[in-house]
């Protein structure tokens, strides 16, 4: 069984990359122009991510080393890592295709409950991450603005608003969670969608004691380890940051360089550009989606939007050679 689902999210995969690879808004030779263009720094962006994916294997490891040792090699938490993320870029299933990849892989060595706590741990630390970036984000621009002497218009204040509201309400919400648990409410919640109350309910009957066993795992790490969390969290958060260098590499490419100040402008744009992409999460494929926030970020910033469709387009291309890596390691053992 195991074997066959690997097998379809294998399929699925190739298939969702020959998508993504004919759905650029742009010919082949315009893309290989920007490629050419790029040069070096499209390799930069690439290599980045292998780091970036050693932070987030780190990051799960920690989590997964709270209940118990660990018995993956480095390599294969950072396979599992590149693979799951391969996997929610093409799996059009609101970006959450890698979850039960991994949970099926890691659960033949430490069990299904604990592989299902420490990947819902870790997806929940990337989520919370990213609610901490984004309030940054808001910082980081408040404090240009004051240092600049920019004028913020009804537009920024507003998008400014809107992120707070939803970073710190985000950052409650997470808080609860890991305080109470999260998955036992949840079958709760889905149980309450008609047609589906009493399926799931006896779903929920059944597999109660797994359920709270699972959400005493994901409190465990809140309530008595703040160590390892705080680690994990810390390590998700410097991902983020570093995220914005294959940003602030594109803008030194269109020749935006001005210091600090450019990779602060890169930390923005990436930051709110990311915020609109998690928002519209269910689209599959994220078609359009990053297109669309890139162009308007870089207005908003006072750039030419014509820049958003070039940093797109190169971060589109480094998202699909990984994703590449990403399906094609899933054979590996």
């Amino acid at each position: 069984m195991r074997q066959q689902i690997n097998r379809l999210l294998f399929l699925i995969g190739i298939a969702a990359i020959f998508v993504m690879i004919l759905t650029f808004d742009v010919s082949f030779s315009e893309l290989w122009g920007y490629i050419s263009n790029a040069g070096y720094w499209i390799m930069a962006a690439i290599l980045l991510w292998a780091g970036i994916y050693a932070l987030n294997a780190q990051a799960w490891r920690i989590i997964m080393r709270c209940s118990g040792p660990c018995p993956f090699s480095v390599w294969k938490i950072w396979q599992l890592t590149v693979s799951g993320y391969a996997l929610n870029a093409t799996v059009p299933v609101g970006g959450v295709g890698g979850m039960p990849y991994k949970i099926l892989e890691t659960s033949r060595l430490i069990g299904t409950k604990r592989a299902t706590s420490s990947v819902v741990l870790f997806a929940m630390m990337h989520v919370f991450s990213h609610f901490w970036f984004w309030l940054t984000g808001v910082a980081v621009y408040l404090i240009l603005a004051l240092v600049a002497t920019w004028s913020i218009d009804s537009t920024m204040v507003l998008l400014l608003v809107l992120t707070s509201l939803i970073s710190c309400g985000g950052i409650w919400l997470f808080r609860k969670c890991y305080h109470y648990g999260l998955v036992s409410k949840m079958v709760l919640l889905i149980g309450k969608i008609p047609g589906l109350h009493h399926k799931v309910g006896r779903f929920y009957d059944n597999h109660r004691l797994s359920f709270v066993d699972i959400d005493q795992q994901i409190t465990a790490l809140w309530n008595h380890n703040k160590k390892a969390f705080r680690q994990s969290l810390l390590l998700e958060y410097l991902c983020r940051w570093l995220q914005a260098l294959e940003v602030f590499f594109i803008l030194v490419m269109l020749g935006q360089y001005a210091g600090v100040l450019t990779f602060l402008f890169a930390f923005l744009i990436i930051a709110f550009t990311s915020l609109f992409a998690n928002l519209a999460g269910f689209i599959p494929l994220q078609l359009g989606v990053r297109e669309g926030g890139f162009a308007l970020t870089m207005a908003l910033f006072g750039l030419a939007p014509e820049g958003g469709l070039i940093i797109s387009i190169i971060c589109r291309v480094r998202e699909i050679v990984w994703a590449i890596i990403g399906i094609v390691i899933m054979k590996l053992k």
